[in-house]
């Protein structure tokens, strides 16, 4: 998609990313019934696979090309381009739901950490997390460790995976320098994918669902034998590093 509409996010609000990895933006991201669309499509792609979480709706777009329409839409593209530059590829995009009450905590880790090996570099990415629901503190709403976002491959320790998404976590952090992304319904965070972050679990009555929407700066190289049946497309500008795109 070609970029004509003005970036919204300010110079002050790129500088701040810049220097703590990561950016609330308290507006909402669509229209309402934009944001209804949207939230219905997860409902049903939620119910498809017997409302179980997180693995079974990652890269739902591959299955529901419908989401396309959000993931490659200049609301969402506009705050991006500030944060990595004019040629923007989609990585990836994933619902991610926590349940009330059964709801599992997302230990500390990097979500580059994760990537390691598939592309070239790490240093511009940016996740943008959607909240479909209100996400809060009390329903295991999203936090980070800021500034913690220039390298992206910590040391990690095992854990029990009865009360974890993750059987792994990162090691010595310091949950006390915290900050909780508390979003209403449509709002949206903004992260460096090498920013130290997690999630408590959800012990409220409040199910905590959000849309995550990944970009990366096509001047990294997606190198295709580490990523086998795995899809992206060129979401703006120009394919710099010359990966294989879907489209473009």
């Amino acid at each position: 998609m070609s970029s004509g509409a003005i970036a919204k996010l300010t110079p002050e609000e790129v500088t701040f990313y810049q220097e703590k990895g990561y950016l609330l933006h308290k507006k909402p991201l669509f229209g309402p019934e934009k944001m209804s669309e949207l939230s219905a499509i997860f409902e049903e792609q939620w119910e498809a696979v017997g409302r179980k979480l997180n693995s079974e709706l990652d890269t739902p777009h591959f299955r529901d090309e419908r989401l396309l329409k959000f993931l490659l839409a200049d609301e969402v593209l506009d705050l991006v381009e500030p944060l990595i530059g004019p040629n923007i590829g989609l990585w990836s995009s994933h619902f991610i739901c926590k349940e009330p009450f059964v709801g599992k905590q997302t230990p500390w880790h990097e979500d580059s950490a994760y990537w390691k090996g598939r592309l070239t570099r790490y240093d511009g990415i940016v996740t943008v997390w959607l909240a479909i629901d209100r996400s809060w503190q009390e329903n295991g709403c999203m936090r980070v460790i800021p500034g913690t976002h220039t390298d992206g491959f910590s040391e990690y320790d095992s854990v029990s995976g009865n009360e974890n998404i993750f059987d792994t976590e990162i090691t010595k952090v310091d949950d006390s320098q915290a900050v909780y992304f508390e979003l209403e319904q449509g709002e949206c965070s903004l992260h460096d994918s090498r920013i130290i972050h997690g999630a408590e679990a959800n012990k409220s009555p409040y199910r905590r669902c959000g849309y995550t929407m990944r970009y990366f700066s096509t001047e990294a190289k997606v190198i295709p034998e580490k990523n086998p049946g795995f899809k992206i497309w060129l979401a703006r500008g120009k394919d710099i590093a010359g990966s294989s795109f879907v489209n473009g």
